[in-house]
C-alpha cells in the first residue's frame, strides 16, 4: 500500500497552484490547475494514492473544499493571518506558496481554521445577504430624509417611513420640486422591495427544521430575537469547538487586543481579529436586551454607574454571549438564576444550562 502524500493548494479565482509531497519532503508532483470542478475531480482521480490536502481560506475556498473532500483522506483549511511562512518569504509566487502549505501540512504545523458544513455555509450565505439588503434599505431611508432636508421640507421624522403617512405627505407637501417628489417615490419603492426581500430570506431560513429548533431554544433567552439567534447559530456553527467562554468572547471580538513583552502587558482597543458579523449583532442586541432582561439591565446600570456607557454595552454583549453559549451547549431552554455582581466574561449569568456548561 502506498504511503500518504501531502498536497498544498494555492487558490485563485481562475487557477489553482498545487504541490504534492512525500512525508520526507520529496516533491511528487506540482503544477497549475484550472479552477473548475471537473478539472479538480480528474486530477484527484489520477493521483493514484491516498492524500491529505490543505488550502488557505479565501472567498473561493468553499466550493473547492466541497469538490476535493470526497477524494481526500482529510482536507484542512488554514487561517490566512497565521500563515506567516508565506507572507514572510523573500521569494513569493504561486509555486512557492503551494510548497509551503504542503510543508506546513506534512510537519503538522498548519494553522487550521474551522470549516463549517456545506449546509451551514449555504444558510449563512442567505443570512448575510439579508443583512446586506437591510443595510441598503437603511441607506435609502437616509437618502429620503436627506432629499427633504435639501429642499427645506418639514416632515415627521418618526413617521416618514410609514406607508400611509408617506402617501399623505407627498400629496400635501408644498414648494418641493417635482424631481425631488419623483426621487422620493422611487426611493420608497426601493425600500419596500428591500423589506420584502429581507422577509423572504428570513422565511427561507425558517424552513430548515434543525436550524429552527436551535433558534427556538436560543430565543428563550429574554432579549434575544430572531436575527440575533439566527446569526449566532450560523456564524458559530458547531458550538463544541469553543473550549471556554474566553475563546468565544475572543471569537466574537468582545475583548481587547493584548501585547505582552518583558513582563509588561498593554491592552489595546477591541481586537480586529473577530467574526465581524457576530460582533455587530451582539453589540446591537446588547443595546436593546436590557429592556426585556432584568439581569442584563442590572448589569448595564452597574457599568454605567462607573461612568462608561460603551463599556456597559460591551459587558452586556459578553454576558449575552455567555447565555447563548450555555443554552446552545446543553440544548435546553434558558432559566434565569441569581447572579453574582460581576461584569464581563467572568461571573456571567448562571443559568441551569450555564452551570453545567
Amino acid at each position: 500500500m502506498k504511503s500518504i502524500c501531502y498536497a498544498g493548494f494555492d487558490i485563485h479565482k481562475k487557477v489553482i497552484a498545487y504541490c504534492v509531497k512525500e512525508a520526507d519532503g520529496t516533491v511528487i508532483e506540482e503544477g497549475v490547475l484550472a479552477a473548475r470542478r471537473q478539472v479538480l475531480r480528474e486530477w484527484a482521480g489520477r493521483l493514484g494514492r491516498p492524500w491529505i490536502g490543505a488550502m488557505e481560506a479565501t472567498l473561493f475556498t468553499g466550493w473547492i473544499y466541497d469538490t476535493l473532500l470526497p477524494h481526500a483522506q482529510a482536507l484542512k483549511v488554514a487561517h490566512p493571518k497565521m500563515l506567516k511562512a508565506i507572507t514572510a518569504s523573500k521569494k513569493k509566487n504561486d509555486r512557492v506558496d503551494a510548497r509551503k502549505i504542503a510543508d506546513a501540512l506534512r510537519a503538522d504545523l498548519l494553522p487550521e481554521c474551522h470549516m463549517a458544513s456545506a449546509r451551514t455555509r449555504e444558510l449563512r450565505r442567505l443570512l448575510r445577504y439579508r443583512n446586506l439588503v437591510v443595510r441598503q434599505a437603511v441607506t435609502m431611508k437616509n437618502k429620503m430624509a436627506g432629499l427633504l432636508m435639501e429642499v427645506g421640507a418639514e416632515y415627521n421624522k418618526r413617521r416618514l417611513h410609514g406607508k400611509r403617512y408617506f402617501a399623505e405627505f407627498l400629496e400635501s407637501v408644498e414648494e418641493v420640486p417635482e424631481s425631488v417628489v419623483g426621487l422620493l417615490r422611487m426611493s420608497r419603492a426601493s425600500v419596500e422591495m428591500f423589506e420584502s426581500a429581507q422577509r423572504l430570506l428570513l422565511d427561507a431560513l425558517a424552513k430548515d427544521k434543525t436550524l429552527g429548533e436551535r433558534v427556538a431554544l436560543l430565543r428563550t433567552i429574554p432579549g434575544v430575537g430572531e436575527v440575533t439567534a439566527l446569526t449566532w447559530a450560523l456564524e458559530v456553527g458547531d458550538v463544541t469547538r469553543f473550549a471556554s467562554r474566553n475563546r468565544l468572547i475572543s471569537y466574537c471580538g468582545l475583548c481587547s487586543a493584548q501585547r505582552e513583552s518583558a513582563g509588561k502587558t498593554i491592552r489595546g482597543p477591541l481586537s480586529k481579529e473577530r467574526n465581524k458579523h457576530l460582533q455587530r449583532v451582539l453589540i446591537e442586541a446588547a443595546k436593546l436586551a436590557p429592556r426585556w432582561n432584568p439581569a442584563l439591565a442590572a448589569l448595564h446600570e452597574r457599568e454605567v454607574a462607573r461612568g462608561d456607557k460603551n463599556r456597559a454595552t460591551l459587558a452586556v454583549a459578553r454576558r449575552l454571549a455567555c447565555y447563548l453559549l450555555a443554552v446552545d451547549r446543553r440544548a435546553t431552554a434558558f432559566e434565569q438564576r441569581d447572579e453574582p455582581a460581576l461584569a464581563g466574561v467572568r461571573g456571567a449569568g448562571r443559568t441551569k444550562a450555564a452551570t453545567a456548561a
